[in-house]
């Protein structure tokens, strides 16, 4: 687009991790090599496992932090929304871009990211969109320099290469320094490591008070190169093309062979 190769003119940032997080100031200076117009629309807060839930019948207060940099008390989803719908009507992205997230989004784990909601989001106002996450070492540590240092080019290369328009692209990077990091790797979702929920109970009986996270298995989920966990435990950028049909194609057909 320029003498500075711009891949586009107006790229859109959002995250779930909040408007403070590690992974969007990597993510803004990624978008700074790719457009020269950048926005930044972002929950206030961490809004991690948020999906695509929207604030429906509540008031969400946006305040602006900076040159096109709001922050939103509201989800993931509120944050596009209110961009695509309000801040940026008349100057509409060409490209949105969720994250960085701090930890893997692989398999049945993306149905609740609030990074992967957000692009879902994004298809509904036909903006070609991008999840994008950095998986996290056996120590739990995000190995955010390899996200950094791959990070543009991936995304040059799949804005320039197109999918089609009723899908999102999930990208995964793999915890590893960046040099030892594989090419991108065109993957299928797969089942992914989310073995079930951990409930607390908090205080004394009665309370009523709770906190709820996610069992998460780190190795042996899956076998097939071509599903995305496999593919970043073996070093590659898992990028794994979403969409919102979940029909059950079998199920269908053996439902509609039983009743008919």
């Amino acid at each position: 687009m320029s003498e500075k190769n711009y891949l586009c003119q107006r790229i859109l940032l959002t995250n779930d991790d909040g408007i403070s997080a590690p992974g969007l100031e990597i993510l803004r200076t990624i978008a700074a090599e790719l457009a020269p117009e950048v926005w930044i629309v972002a929950p206030a807060e961490e809004k991690s496992g948020a999906s695509q839930s929207v604030s429906l019948h509540r008031t969400i207060i946006c305040v602006q932090s900076g040159q096109h940099e709001y922050a939103v008390t509201g989800s993931p989803a509120d944050c596009v929304a209110l961009a695509c719908a309000e801040l940026m009507r008349d100057c509409l992205p060409d490209l949105l871009l969720s994250g960085i997230n701090r930890g893997g989004n692989l398999g049945n784990e993306t149905v609740f990211s609030g990074t992967v909601g957000a692009a879902m989001t994004g298809l509904l106002f036909s903006i070609p969109s991008i999840a994008l996450s950095q998986n996290t070492d056996a120590q739990g540590t995000a190995v955010w320099e390899t996200a950094r240092k791959t990070g543009a080019e991936t995304v040059r290369t799949l804005f320039r290469a197109g999918w089609p328009s009723d899908a999102c692209l999930s990208v995964n990077f793999p915890a590893i320094p960046p040099e030892k990091a594989g090419p991108l790797m065109v993957t299928t979702q797969g089942t992914g490591c989310l073995n079930g929920f951990v409930v607390n109970k908090l205080g004394d009986e009665g309370t009523g008070r709770f906190t709820c996270n996610v069992d998460l298995r780190h190795s042996g989920c899956e076998s097939d190169l071509s599903d995305e966990t496999t593919a970043i435990a073996a070093g590659y950028i898992a990028v794994t093309p979403l969409k919102y049909n979940r029909t059950h194609m079998a199920g269908l057909e053996r439902l509609q062979h039983a009743l008919r």
